[in-house]
């Protein structure tokens, strides 16, 4: 198929439409996509767009705390907007474009319109990302949307069906009966200025209208892992939650799930790692009081084992990732902090330390305790998410491969200025230093996948997304990591102007021997035309050549972190 866009040239960033108010704010939704060339210059229908979801009337009896509750958030809520909120902080800003919201749709039968679905991606790719259920009060910010999942079924015969359907978490159920939100934007709340809303949802916690400590508060709206034999959805600030796709294609929530664990907890990294060779999972929490980071592992079994509390980070930071070998775990400690006693003082609890110098943290992969950890400083080594990580030199030297956020003063409140800087990290694991440090490309590059029977082995291949504004993918490099750092990229595909990708996974060719021989298949996303096809690419070809499409029923909007699942493990789910 012919390319879309010339290998070296980058799309213009698109204009978003303004949306001026909250209750016209899905009328505005943005278009979707066709990836096609021939499909962009056919006439499209409007979309159907979805009614303002705070105007339905709720369905549960309210009390009288709620009849109170209500409009003190409203008025808190509008106080707040009146005092000149951000635009990264302002709901109308922010769902627009592909980031506006859209309804669940049920199993839905697709066109293959370009080539043939080749028999190895027999199974179910799945995208996870933010969908607000209802108009959210300010401040709100992307990360805060409830959880959808997005799932393209595919037959050994090459049917496919799509279907996206909310993850059923405590917040979404609760808020359901309601009629309308009552949880927190916790992310919001914590980049932001909002003592009294905290305030406001400690008071509904404390006369029962939830138990976020019993029932958590998370949307499981970043990732998707199996672990122990299940497919689960996550969140960092919540349990897990574990899902089913059935053989029709549904998807249905089978509940948050703690591993069958013996010890209470509340929270989980949306990342964690999985060995392909063992089938154990390694994982750990963050929290703001001590320790404020643990550890743990979860056996083959689904099995949760006992923690690794973590007490020489001395204080609490936002640890979105880790990287994990044969023989160790890697941990940063970024200059992203939380200061929970700045609520007292009115101001946000998460914020960049500018005088912080960020650390890399080392422990061996079965550590029952921290004794041997040790911390390694390292200017400007501010950790998103990491692609993979192995040892050679039998454990005496540690690579990391992982996305760096440049510069880190942007990180919170200017994402459009974001540079995401793609490093290979080469730890000496004898004398505790980073001997080496290269960026692999001059690009913005995050959400870098491998082929997964590398998982904690040396790989050569990488599959990197080119980032415009996270999260916005506007296409898709393949990087040789034996050659020179800066010279590695060696296949690219551009999506063009106005579209925009899902994290790309990769898929080996049924018989492959070669780590390359398979497809990268990914969701793409036009705002012109209002489209989404799931697309298939040749990983071998060095312009990632594209042998099939299928159209979607409708838009998929922008979202985090996808995986696909192969047939024999939906039918053990």
């Amino acid at each position: 198929m012919e390319a879309l866009i010339s290998f070296s040239s980058l799309p213009k960033s698109p204009s978003f439409p303004n949306v001026p108010t909250t209750t016209n704010r899905r009328k505005n939704l943005s278009p979707h996509s066709s990836l096609l060339k021939d499909l962009y210059t056919r006439k499209q229908s409007p979309p159907k767009t979805r009614k303002p979801q705070h105007q339905n009337p709720p369905t549960k009896k309210h009390s009288l705390h709620e009849i109170i509750f209500k409009p003190l958030l409203h008025f808190i809520s509008t106080t707040f907007t009146d005092a000149d909120i951000p635009p990264y902080l302002d709901p109308n800003q922010v769902l627009s474009g592909n980031l506006s919201p859209v309804d669940e749709l049920p199993p839905t039968a697709c066109a293959v319109v370009e080539g043939s679905l080749p028999p190895c991606l027999a199974g179910a790719y799945v995208q996870n990302g933010p969908n607000p259920r209802f108009t959210p009060q300010p401040p709100y910010i992307f990360p805060d949307g409830d959880g959808m999942l997005h799932s393209l079924k595919i037959s050994r015969r090459g049917d496919a069906v799509f279907c996206s359907r909310f993850i059923k978490t405590f917040k979404y159920t609760t808020e359901q009966g309601y009629g309308y939100p009552i949880f927190p934007n916790i992310v919001a709340y914590f980049c932001s200025n909002v003592t009294p809303l905290m305030i406001l949802t400690a008071a509904r916690v404390l006369l029962g209208q939830f138990n976020p400590f019993a029932d958590g508060l998370g949307t499981a709206n970043t990732s998707l892992s199996l672990i122990g034999g299940g497919l689960h959805a996550l969140m960092e600030t919540d349990l897990p939650y574990q899902v089913k796709i059935t053989p029709e294609g549904e998807i249905t929530t089978v509940g948050r799930h703690d591993f069958k664990s013996s010890n209470r907890y509340l929270t989980m990294t949306a990342h964690p790692k999985t060995d392909p060779d063992t089938g154990e999972s390694f994982a750990f929490r963050y929290f703001v009081i001590p320790p404020f980071l643990t550890y743990f592992r979860i056996d083959s079994n689904g099995k949760k084992q006992r923690d690794v509390p973590i007490f020489s980070l001395k204080s609490p930071s936002y640890i979105h990732d880790f990287a994990v070998t044969k023989s160790h775990a890697i941990f940063p400690d970024p200059q992203i902090v939380i200061e929970p006693l700045q609520i007292l003082r009115g101001k946000p609890v998460l914020r960049i330390n500018g005088d912080k110098v960020p650390k890399l943290g080392v422990i061996r992969r079965d550590a029952e305790d921290e004794r041997e950890m040790y911390w390694i400083d390292e200017p400007g080594m501010n950790l998103l998410h990491v692609v993979n990580a192995w040892d050679e030199d039998d454990g005496d030297t540690i690579v990391v491969v992982a996305s760096n956020i440049q510069p880190v003063e942007h990180a919170l409140e200017k994402l459009d200025l974001v540079h995401l800087s793609l490093e290979k990290i080469v730890i000496d694991a004898k004398t505790k230093k980073i001997t080496m440090r290269s960026p692999l490309s001059a690009l913005s590059l995050d959400f870098g996948v491998i082929n997964p029977r590398y998982a904690q082995k040396k790989n050569r291949y990488v599959y990197v997304a080119v980032m415009e504004k996270m999260p916005r993918m506007v296409g898709l490099v393949k990087m040789d990591l034996s050659l020179p750092t800066g010279e590695c990229t060696v296949g690219c595909r551009m999506y063009g102007a106005g579209c925009y990708g899902s994290e790309p996974i990769f898929v080996a060719r049924e018989g492959a021997e070669e780590e390359d021989d398979g497809y990268l298949v990914t969701y793409v996303s036009n705002e012109k035309t209002q489209e989404t096809h799931f697309v298939v690419m040749d990983a071998k070809s060095p312009n990632l050549e594209i042998v099939a499409a299928v159209k979607l029923p409708r838009r998929v909007p922008q979202g985090f972190h996808s995986i696909f699942v192969k047939e024999t493990d939906l039918q053990t789910l």
